[in-house]
């Protein structure tokens, strides 16, 4: 049986072309799979957006929350490591879907091999202005604030800030493999106080690319579902990046 990783679906995005016809894509690649995987590791920013009220849920990803449960009841052990696009997830995924949610690293031993599971925002040097925000974000006392704002502001609020950002980042180059050398360098300094770690495994960037950090060790970036629909496939100890045509 194999072991998938996948991240940065950005699901629901409203300023994506086609959001339906992308999630109808991922649940046909999930199908596909359901009968050769063992675990699927979710790497964040799996939804664009996600607020967790105590009674109530926001409206979307359907098809893609029915075939989580069908997976996860079928006996696949799914993992989802939270991002910084949907940090808000508390019971309802966990307890409804079966997913086991992870807000922060992880690390796990599969197939043999030692791996370091991150989004990839929470690692390496950022910015003071980046670091105030992810803190914010965190913070259960503002969470607590946000929770008593209507979602009719809150939810347009939030996606016009993901686009904003959005926009902001399109044709960057520069930051994106400035981003790439911080997990590189995050990477390196990691193997150097824990040597026994095989691969390092992150989203967040939006690259498909694999660097060697020593003779057994690998750091891989698993790009995105957004045009590059690219995942990492482990079978044997071994890891493949891959793309989903279909």
């Amino acid at each position: 049986m194999s072991v998938y990783f996948l991240s940065d679906l950005h699901l629901g995005a409203p300023y994506m072309p086609d959001s339906r016809s992308r999630e109808k894509k991922i649940v046909a690649f999930l199908d596909s799979i359901k009968d050769k995987a063992e675990t699927i590791y979710l790497l964040g920013d799996i939804l664009d957006y996600w607020y967790e009220y105590k009674y109530v849920v926001p409206r979307g990803y359907v098809r893609f929350f029915g075939k989580l449960a069908e997976l996860c009841d079928s006996g696949i052990k799914i993992v989802w490591l939270i991002g910084n696009h949907d940090i808000w997830i508390y019971d309802y995924i966990p307890s409804e879907l079966g997913v086991k949610v992870i807000d922060g690293s992880l690390v796990e031993t599969i197939q043999g091999k030692k791996i370091f599971m991150q989004h990839g925002d929470g690692v390496g040097k950022t910015d003071a202005s980046f670091r105030f925000i992810r803190g914010m974000f965190r913070n259960r006392f503002c969470q607590w604030l946000y929770s008593g704002i209507h979602p009719r502001w809150t939810v347009p609020f939030a996606y016009k800030w993901s686009s904003h950002s959005r926009k902001e980042g399109e044709g960057k180059s520069v930051p994106a493999r400035n981003l790439m050398k911080n997990l590189l360098d995050f990477a390196v300094d990691y193997h150097s106080r824990h040597t026994a770690i095989n691969y390092f495994i992150f989203g967040h960037v939006h690259i498909l690319e694999r660097e060697k950090i020593d003779t057994d060790c690998e750091m891989i970036v698993l790009g995105e579902w957004i045009r590059t629909f690219s995942y990492a496939k482990m079978d044997n100890g071994e890891i493949r990046l891959e793309k989903w045509s279909n």
